[in-house]
């Protein structure tokens, strides 16, 4: 699961384009959670900071608690957990005077299966959490993007797709095409985080795939 997964996380402005800061060359491309990690990820206000960051780049408590209506010592105190698990790091080359520059050290984030089968109850409860909101962002991004639409230009408004199937597949034939439809959005990524067309806007792509029984 790439970034919401976070990153995945927070509910971008469908209108930013690639003039925005764009995330430095040392950051890895995916941060693998396990039960640790994830019970330290899974709180709504830590999911959308890291979004923040991702997307954004490097700010203040006070920047990000603006940006995401929330307290300074809410985002403070959750920006320091963050640290303390490993997702942010301080960005000291951003800092003046006595301010607190923070960075996201991932691009994104990747939920991995065996975290579905974990028997912990409190690895079970953080990968709730965790899943219901990044459904709640993926929601309120698509509605972000509805309300705005006429914002964008003819051209993009024919470029987007909101579509859903129903398909009959084994488990295997599901994980393959969930496999190839990575492999194919991979294939559109810039070959490193400083790629950036001027030409480009950032565009959102979400992939549900889950059985459902027949009524």
């Amino acid at each position: 699961m790439d970034e919401n997964a976070p990153g995945a996380t927070g509910t971008p402005d469908p209108r930013a384009s690639a003039q925005e800061p764009t995330p430095p060359a040392h950051r890895r491309r995916v941060r693998h959670l396990d039960a640790r990690t994830l019970r330290g990820l899974a709180h709504p206000l830590r999911m959308a900071l890291l979004g923040a960051l991702r997307r954004g780049g490097p700010a203040t408590a006070s920047q990000l608690a603006g940006k995401l209506g929330e307290s300074s010592g809410a985002t403070s105190y959750h920006l320091r957990q963050l640290a303390a698990y490993g997702f942010v790091e301080d960005a000291p080359e951003q800092g003046r005077g006595r301010e607190r520059w923070w960075r996201a050290v991932d691009e994104g984030t990747d939920f991995g299966h065996e975290l579905m089968q974990d028997t912990d109850p409190q690895t079970r409860g953080a990968a709730s959490v965790f899943l219901h909101e990044i459904a709640n962002i993926h929601s309120r991004e698509l509605t972000t993007w509805i309300a705005t639409r006429e914002d964008w230009s003819e051209e993009w408004a024919r470029a987007t797709d909101i579509s859903d199937f129903t398909l009959r597949l084994t488990p295997e034939e599901s994980r393959e095409l969930s496999e190839r439809m990575h492999a194919l959005l991979t294939e559109y990524r810039p070959a490193t985080t400083e790629d950036t067309d001027p030409a480009t806007d950032r565009v959102r792509v979400h992939l549900h795939l889950f059985p459902q029984r027949t009524s």
